[in-house]
């Protein structure tokens, strides 16, 4: 009977393929990345997507196969990737894999040049007649170029040793059609981390994840949860690992998966050429987000910053931008501080209100027109191309590192702090020819760390009008 001895369920990371500096198969690296993740999964698909298969030769395919195999010990199914562009070839990789000791092979939709409805049957036919394995179908339509037809899934369905398929679309609606289908036939498994918990929920056995070398534990969780009917818990447990999915998915997937890796001192060199490890498809700011997330979850350290807000009186603290103490002494110059939130979304704000013909002017146009590196201007809006009056410059504190610091800097604290001057000037904390006479100069500090834009958001604004609120003359 179909499914007697092999069950498709749970979860089961799609192992990348660790290279040395030679892009040689780095053996003692794969075999420390599947002590990683046994204790928490349900099986290991090396040679898959994420495994770069398609940049192996197949005497490369069967000795990576051969590593995990010997190193899972049956402990738990090893389903290895057999797919190929002919049927040739995925019948030669699918006897290598039998022969190598695998559990069941993972078979993808022909790719390349695409055959018809018939021919995709036929392959798939052909590859599963080849070997006394369960097969796996693949759906992956972001590389294939096509999704594999349901009508072939369904006559699929009906050969005895395909078991199961792997859906990697993201396409809820694909997915929840092929359950209809075949779901009492096919064990189905979702391949696309952003919709895990959805997918489960509709009724798919497991998933096969390039995220699930990266935090199986929480996967592991979330499954159990869903198996459990506690949904609540399964929903926090995908928002927490959301971002990483999302960046998984959509910035090369096993590219994206060495990075953390990597970085979790989990040794997984680098991506074969054409691939490129960061500067490629994965920009340096959002390796910086992966670290971050990895953070979040305890997987990395975070290192020590030194985050401390000014302690100098506040009429010190705007020589850096060209404003000396002994500049501000002038009754029509004001000077406010305030601080909002907690931990790495905390934002300390420090500005100077002034007449545009004097120092305060002075020091605007200057910062506008000579920028700092890290710590460049920039004018405070409250939409594109609509700038607040009276104008206003925003100087970050921190020297910004990297894209996605100055994201948080110039994105949620720019409109933010320009709807703190509209809202200071609406209500009468700042008198109305304000806004044809002055102009503003904040000093805006953030944690180099801060994620959350929404947070970030709320105490940049509160903070702006903290400090309009209680600004005031300074004398000596």
């Amino acid at each position: 009977m179909k499914n007697e001895h092999f069950r498709l369920h749970g979860v089961l990371p799609a192992l990348v393929t660790p290279f040395a500096s030679d892009e040689s198969i780095d053996e003692p690296a794969l075999r420390a990345l599947v002590r990683h993740v046994l204790p928490h999964v349900d099986g290991v698909v090396p040679c898959g997507t994420t495994g770069e298969f398609s940049y192996l030769n197949p005497d490369e395919q069967k000795r990576v196969i051969e590593i995990v195999v010997s190193e899972v010990a049956g402990q738990v199914p090893v389903v290895a990737g057999a797919g190929a562009a002919s049927t040739q070839q995925a019948v030669q990789l699918a006897r290598q894999a039998q022969d190598a000791g695998a559990s069941a092979v993972l078979v993808v939709t022909p790719y390349f040049l695409h055959p018809s409805d018939k021919g995709i049957y036929q392959h798939f036919y052909e590859v599963a007649r080849s070997v006394d394995l369960p097969l796996i179908l693949y759906n992956i339509p972001q590389v294939v170029d096509a999704y594999l037809p349901r009508t072939v899934i369904e006559d699929l369905a009906d050969i005895p040793n395909i078991v199961g398929l792997k859906d990697s679309s993201g396409n809820l609606t694909y997915t929840m059609e092929v359950l209809e289908l075949v779901g009492d036939r096919l064990d189905v498994v979702i391949g696309h981390d952003e919709v895990v918990l959805p997918a489960l929920a509709g009724g798919c056995a497991g998933m096969i994840l390039a995220s699930a070398q990266v935090f199986p534990e929480i996967w592991q969780k979330l499954y159990t949860a869903v198996q459990a009917g506690d949904l609540a818990t399964a929903r926090a447990l995908q928002m927490s690992v959301q971002k990483l999915a999302r960046i998984f998915c959509r910035h090369g997937g096993g590219v994206a998966v060495k990075v953390a890796l990597n970085m979790m001192g989990v040794t997984a060199g680098n991506p074969r050429r054409p691939l490129m490890k960061q500067g490629g498809v994965l920009i340096n700011e959002v390796a910086a987000e992966i670290r971050l997330e990895l953070e979040k979850l305890g997987k990395v350290s975070a290192p020590d910053i030194d985050f401390t807000e000014p302690q100098q009186p506040l009429v010190e603290r705007f020589a850096d931008v060209g404003l000396p103490a002994a500049s501000l002494r002038d009754r029509d110059v004001r000077l406010g501080s305030s601080a909002a939130g907690e931990g790495v979304h905390r934002v300390h704000v420090d500005l100077v209100v002034g007449p545009k013909k004097g120092p305060v002017g002075d020091a605007w146009a200057l910062q506008l027109t000579y920028p700092r590196q890290g710590c460049e201007a920039l004018t405070a809006i409250l939409e594109p191309n609509l700038t607040v009056r009276p104008a206003t410059l925003i100087v970050p504190v921190y020297p910004l590192k990297n894209l996605r610091q100055a994201n948080m800097v110039y994105g949620p604290t720019q409109s933010a702090v320009g709807r703190a001057v509209v809202d200071c000037l609406a209500d009468g904390c700042l008198p109305g020819q304000a806004a044809d006479e002055d102009v503003i100069l904040i000093k805006v500090m953030i944690h180099p760390r801060a994620l959350d834009r929404h947070r970030l958001y709320q105490n940049a604004h509160e903070a702006a009008v903290g400090a309009l609120k209680n600004s005031k003359s300074w004398s000596a």
